[in-house]
């Protein structure tokens, strides 16, 4: 298990993370969220005990991260912002060289480097230095150094950052099989993420946490909550879609005979208005469902509009 304890961080008169607390247990893969500056990376370097907090406590499993530095960093497989690596040395030379940081020798090494570029598929750049590599190789290579000893906990930041949409899908596959067994942190501001390989989410903004729900409990208090989106051949009757039974409103979609209709909270409006389409005879095009809105939760909660 990971515990933040009350965790702060201040810089001269800036309090960059203020008196945050969570856990994470095994098996979990946790979003981190929050708009620039919130203290996400902050928080990540405190856990990962290259940045010591103002006051309160970390641990990895059961590990003080204060006190107990070494060995909580044993645990810990870390992706930093911006995946710094050493430019002049090959893909080959610098896991090497992580391999036997990571106290790996002989076979074991090569194994172990043989395995995390297989996971990150890095095999047609091992021979190139990591400078002439492109943003979205040098995450690639930063994971793999992340991954290489099979830590029981994974800490990345911005995992996917400069991949291009086939390579943000691996990656999320990795992180989701990897997580079986181990705890996975993924500090992010990119929402779709979320929903895409997290089973929880902390929300964080100026330095407090907002919000610690599962992705589907966040997307529920969105308006646009079970909201009926219609796209229709001919104009559809507004007032009679607004009139039907749990219906909190109608919003224009911008785009010829397209219409979302809200719900009131804890309401299902779908028979509803699909069986208003079938009494009318309205020719649809297209009719969803929504499941809500994470951006739109998102921003209420970064704003300070929510309770």
């Amino acid at each position: 298990m990971i515990e933040i304890s009350h965790l702060s961080k201040r810089f001269a008169q800036h309090t960059a993370v203020d008196n945050l607390s969570f856990r994470v247990q095994q098996g979990e893969v946790l979003g981190f969220l929050g708009p620039n500056g919130a203290g996400k990376s902050t928080t990540m370097k405190m856990l990962t005990g290259f940045l010591a907090p103002t006051s309160g406590t970390a641990s990895i499993l059961g590990f003080d991260i204060q006190t107990q530095t070494l060995q909580a960093q044993r645990q810990i497989g870390y992706l930093p912002e911006g995946a710094p690596c050493y430019g002049d040395m090959t893909v080959r030379g610098f896991l090497a060289f992580i391999a036997e940081v990571r106290g790996f020798r002989g076979a074991e090494k090569k194994e172990r480097v043989s395995k995390a570029v297989a996971l990150v598929e890095l095999e047609n750049v091992l021979e190139q230095s990591i400078e002439t590599l492109s943003k979205g190789f040098k995450r690639r290579v930063g994971l793999a150094q992340a991954i290489l000893h099979d830590p029981k906990v994974l800490i990345l930041d911005e995992p996917t950052d400069g991949l291009d949409p086939n390579q943000k899908h691996q990656v999320r596959q990795l992180i989701q099989s990897l997580a079986k067994d181990k705890i996975v942190i993924i500090s992010t501001h990119i929402l779709e993420e979320v929903t895409a390989v997290c089973t929880r989410a902390v929300v964080i903004a100026g330095g407090r946490l907002v919000a610690d729900s599962t992705p589907f409990e966040l997307e529920s208090r969105s308006r646009y909550h079970q909201a009926v989106t219609l796209v229709a051949e001919d104009a559809l009757d507004v007032a009679a879609l607004a009139e039907l039974p749990g219906v909190a409103g109608i919003e224009e979609n911008g785009i010829a005979n397209s219409l979302t209709v809200l719900a009131k909270p804890g309401e299902v409006i779908f028979p509803q208005v699909n069986d208003l389409i079938r009494e009318r005879g309205w020719k649809i095009k297209e009719l969803d469902v929504e499941r809500g809105r994470l951006d739109e939760v998102f921003r209420t909660l970064t704003r300070g509009e929510a309770a």
